[in-house]
């Protein structure tokens, strides 16, 4: 088995491209499960599947569901990876709520479906999930570590819950090198324009040119653990880099408001926020998770791992980015 082979699932969201990035760059050969849909639009693998250097060379995209596990056993079989990051599911929480059946499929059975094929391989390969600190609900501690109680309040969270304990479950019953990354808010200018960070950071930048005229957004008091996403990848293959496999929380440490996040996103561009946000309670969801916090020690002193911006950094970066954006839709 090639220790330099990689397969992630989810590689076309903002994880999965900066991992591949992060991975071609360590000299892996990569391959990606990528979902069957009516459209090919996959913009944030586009200047690495137009490159023919990498392309069929270096990079291999497999048609594949998770839902799928006959598709799915026949490409691991073939491509024999000796690493396995799984980043794929239904990882909206408000949108948890409306489908909650097809969340906890995908997000829940689809992950025990990797795993039973997984420990099947002759040589099974480490194995990276991507959890969420959505499994700590409502905590009564925070910080939050690895070892807080889980306490899932959204459909979302408690697919999650599921996934993280029989990851664990069979890292310890199995004996297979399998992990956890429970991860808290990343964020970066390829996140999707349906979570809040980018939503308002397109927004900025679509206001100040003139394309938009507000935003609507519901409690802006409510506090998040926001992180850079390049970060939070390299600590993912920093995990399947150890000796022992283990659980770790991927977050900063700090919170911030929704409020902080307009008022530097608008300042960046020399706007008052006040004058064009709207409170609409339909973006208010049923169970908002507070006090969420996590405490990374274990993974600063275990993987040498830290944090390479701050938050007002990464929000300028964001709205910078869709600044140049619109600026090149608009031309």
């Amino acid at each position: 088995m090639n220790s330099k082979i990689a397969m992630i699932t989810g590689i076309t969201g903002q994880d999965g491209s900066y991992l591949t990035e992060l991975l071609l760059e360590q000299g892996y050969e990569v391959h990606g499960l990528v979902r069957r849909s009516s459209t090919i639009e996959r913009s944030r693998l586009k200047h690495l599947y137009n490159d023919d250097s990498v392309y069929g060379k270096r990079l291999f995209l497999h048609y594949a569901d998770l839902d799928d596990p006959t598709t799915i056993r026949r490409i691991v079989t073939r491509t024999a990876p000796a690493e396995f990051y799984h980043l794929a599911g239904q990882s909206h929480v408000g949108l948890s709520f409306e489908i909650p059946e097809s969340t906890c499929d995908a997000t829940a059975i689809g992950t025990l479906r990797i795993m039973e094929i997984l420990r099947d391989q002759p040589n099974p390969p480490r194995f990276m999930h991507a959890s969420s600190r959505e499994i700590f609900g409502t905590p009564s501690v925070s910080p939050q570590d690895e070892n807080t109680a889980v306490n899932p309040n959204s459909p979302y969270g408690c697919a999650k819950t599921f996934a993280t304990q029989m990851t664990k479950i069979y890292r310890e019953s199995h004996g297979l090198f399998f992990c956890n990354a429970i991860c808290y808010n990343h964020e970066s200018p390829r996140r999707g324009e349906n979570f809040v960070t980018r939503k308002v950071t397109l927004a900025a930048a679509r206001i100040k040119a003139g394309l938009q005229k507000s935003v609507s957004l519901g409690d802006l008091e409510a506090c998040r653990d926001w992180g850079y996403a390049k970060d939070f990848v390299r600590a993912m293959w920093l995990m399947l880099q150890q000796d022992e496999a283990d659980d770790f929380v991927l977050a900063t440490g700090v919170s911030h408001s929704i409020k902080e996040l307009l008022e530097i996103a608008f300042h960046h561009v020399n706007l008052p926020w006040q004058d064009f946000v709207h409170i609409d309670d339909r973006f208010k969801r049923p169970a908002d998770p507070f006090q969420l916090l996590g405490d990374p020690s274990r993974a600063e002193q275990r993987l040498a791992w830290k944090r390479s911006v701050d938050f007002e950094q990464l929000i300028t970066m964001m709205v910078d980015s869709d600044v140049a954006r619109t600026n090149r839709q608009s031309v």
